[in-house]
């Protein structure tokens, strides 16, 4: 765990001792909603994958591609 990290869990509980019965309740809920929300950029397996891949390749000199090659390229695959 990072330091930042430590530091939140730290401040969080710090609070906790100074809220009331309703208001830990209301924390849960909150807290229980961002644990079991899906984000959105929840990537699939193979996906991670493919970008694993592209980074390695890319990591052993393989070309990027610019900008503008790339926006042509998007322009393509409407």
């Amino acid at each position: 765990m990072n330091i930042a990290v430590a530091t939140l869990d730290k401040q969080i509980n710090d609070y906790l001792g100074v809220l009331n019965m309703r208001q830990k309740k209301a924390l849960l809920t909150v807290a229980k909603t961002f644990a079991e929300a899906q984000p959105e950029n929840d990537y699939s397996d193979e996906f991670k994958a493919e970008l694993d891949s592209r980074y390695d390749e890319y990591k052993n000199g393989g070309v990027l591609v610019g900008e503008e090659e790339a926006n042509k390229r998007m322009d393509i695959a409407k």
